[in-house]
């Protein structure tokens, strides 16, 4: 019995040893074992934070006094926000918080200064409810310069606030949160499910298709076909499209009935922004494949694109509190332009020419997926 044993344990052992010589000369997989942890260390250590940075807010300052000026000037001096933009009526306001331009404005009324001398002054907070972490501190941040103001102190400075909730002072803070009045957190989550859900249906559908064919010695059979290297793509993404398409269906379906949360504007526009989406977000997948060298490989790269790209997009976390370098790397990532149409579609009642600019930034970023497809795939098909 303990020769079995011992036997069984030997070749293992050996296996082990086989299997451990031939990792040792997969660089690919090194390199992405290496380099997983570095970026998820830098990621999470650095890029994301909860602590409001750079929010873009508007004014609507209609007593257009010295105090109201002064009022404005505090704010700002905060350096949480960004030069505030001034509009001149509500419409204009509301039109900005639908497309996502400002997280807040501030409106103070014609006679301000009045009542600031009468000692009853109040202003008003619309702020867009789709992000109830970044509201909510906004609309803390904004009270705490009230409760100083006029009080012969300096303005507040960054390093000595902390966000609180709405506190008495000189000036009453009427705060009212679009969108989402109640705040409530799986608005935010589920308003972006659809685009976590067809990330992962994307990329991993997609990139085990041309590595796999290599594997299996069948992609010699499609290379023979009389055909170019991007009808080969395309002809694999189109049904995949339609799998994501019954996917939309499901998961929008699901949210409404499930947790009465339906898109409260364009339903067309949800339909079109989401195929160049896919596009996108499957040609990813298909240069994985075409860069991979194995099925082992291709899997370990996209789960590990696929993390990152749920925390640099914006879709877990505001993106807006990440530093600005932080932000430019989800630029690239489909996931961060879709989970903006997606944000002003469901929540925010946008139309269709809302959606467009994040329409032609997934447009731009699939043909240049394409490009590079082409050229990597070029030498195979030669």
């Amino acid at each position: 019995m303990s020769g079995r044993i011992g036997q069984a344990i030997s070749n293992m052992l050996a296996v082990a040893y086989r299997q451990t010589l031939v990792l040792r000369h997969d660089r690919g997989f090194l390199l992405s074992v290496g380099f997983q942890p570095v970026v998820l260390l830098l990621l999470y250590g650095l890029g994301i934070s909860f602590k409001p940075a750079n929010v873009s807010w508007a004014v609507l300052d209609r007593a257009q006094s010295a105090a109201s000026r002064r009022l404005i000037e505090d704010v700002q001096t905060t350096d949480y926000f960004q030069p505030p933009r001034h509009v001149a009526s509500y419409a204009e306001a509301r039109t900005l918080l639908r497309r996502g331009a400002v997280t807040g404005v501030l409106v103070i009324p014609q006679d301000f200064a009045r009542d600031l001398e009468r000692g009853r002054p109040q202003v008003q907070l619309l702020l867009d409810g789709t992000d109830p972490i970044t509201a909510a501190r906004v609309g803390g941040i904004v009270s705490q310069v009230a409760t100083t103001f006029d009080t012969g102190r300096a303005p507040p400075r960054r390093e000595g606030m902390v966000p609180i909730a709405r506190a008495a002072g000189p000036i009453d803070v009427r705060q009212r949160f679009w969108f989402n009045p109640t705040l409530l957190d799986r608005t935010f989550f589920l308003a972006g499910l659809l685009g976590m859900l067809l990330t992962n249906l994307c990329l991993s559908s997609s990139s085990l298709g041309i590595v796999g064919e290599r594997e299996s010695g069948t992609f010699e059979q499609t290379l023979s076909l009389p055909i170019t290297t991007l009808e080969i793509v395309l002809g694999k993404l189109i049904p995949l499209v339609v799998v994501g398409y019954v996917l939309l269906i499901f998961t929008t379906l699901a949210c409404g009935l499930g947790f009465g949360l339906w898109p409260q504007g364009s339903w067309i526009g949800l339909l079109v922004v989401t195929l160049p989406f896919m596009l996108a977000s499957l040609a990813i997948g298909v240069l994985v494949s075409a860069l991979a060298r194995t099925s082992a490989q291709a899997v370990f790269i996209t789960v590990f694109f696929i993390l990152p790209s749920f925390v640099l997009s914006g879709v877990m976390l505001p993106f807006e509190l990440m530093p600005p370098a932080v932000r430019l790397l989800g630029v690239v990532l489909p996931l961060r332009w879709y989970q903006i149409a997606l944000r002003r579609l469901v929540t925010r009642g946008a139309g269709f020419t809302d959606i467009i600019v994040p329409g032609l930034a997934l447009l731009a970023i699939f043909a240049g997926l394409l490009a590079v497809i082409r050229w990597r795939l070029k030498p195979r098909l030669a």
